[in-house]
């Protein structure tokens, strides 16, 4: 019985691992998601005056090359480190006891069944001792150019891309989403991923070496709380 319940949870955490596929495995290239968004040119009207200036491509003669507008490119320098430390240390104890003398009867005797006296003693403990710590660190560095998708309102400038990196055994993509203020923007058009706000960075892989540092599913089940042992 033990076993036919063991191999039951072994198919469900099998079917669960088909249904549920890793991030890598659905990456793709061009995703709708991350794709730039393309500003409608409307179509110019002729007007015979003379003039070559167009109002909505001009700029002023003290502007800049700073992103402004939906379909503009911007650079982030992606400096994103962490380090998280963490440690727990537990100790409990207890002790009990509880004991009954001798029965005494007549004359001051000790009461006793198959000459032994008749006395009880209870005695009990337990320790407990435990401790966990924990040490990460991240680090990820380099740029990545992507494009303004929405201004709000209040000027700040929605953004979001993606760049792929073809190797010899898969591929690999840096995916990022997020929120700037256009006062952060330096005169090169470049803007730290420190100072991107609600930002959505990805750093991962497909193929050969993506793969074989994922768990099987097997190995994830015997891992998992659905292990009983």
């Amino acid at each position: 019985m033990m076993m036919r319940t063991l191999m039951a949870l072994v198919m469900v955490m099998g079917l669960g691992a088909c249904a549920t596929m890793p991030d890598y495995a659905k990456a793709k290239p061009d995703d709708p998601d991350f794709a730039p968004v393309i500003p409608d040119m409307p179509r110019e009207e002729i007007i015979p005056n003379g003039s070559l200036f167009h109002a909505d491509v001009a700029n002023s003669l003290y502007s800049d090359v700073k992103a402004r507008r939906v379909g503009d490119i911007i650079s982030i320098i992606l400096s994103e480190s962490t380090t998280a430390n963490k440690s727990a240390t537990t100790t409990t104890s207890k002790s009990s006891s509880a004991s009954v003398d001798p029965i005494t009867g007549l004359g001051g005797n000790n009461v006793n069944i198959g000459g032994q006296s008749i006395q009880l003693g209870v005695g009990s403990a337990n320790d407990f001792s435990g401790a966990a710590s924990t040490d990460q660190s991240n680090n990820l560095s380099g740029a990545i150019s992507v494009t303004v998708i929405q201004v709000l309102a209040n000027r700040n400038l929605v953004i979001r891309g993606e760049k792929w990196m073809t190797l010899n055994n898969g591929d690999e993509y840096v995916r990022l989403t997020g929120i700037i203020r256009p006062e952060d923007i330096s005169p090169d058009n470049e803007i730290e991923s420190t100072k991107v706000a609600n930002a959505r960075i990805q750093y991962s892989g497909t193929g050969t070496f993506a793969e074989v540092q994922q768990q099987g599913w097997l190995t994830k089940f015997f891992s998992s709380a659905w292990w009983p042992f």
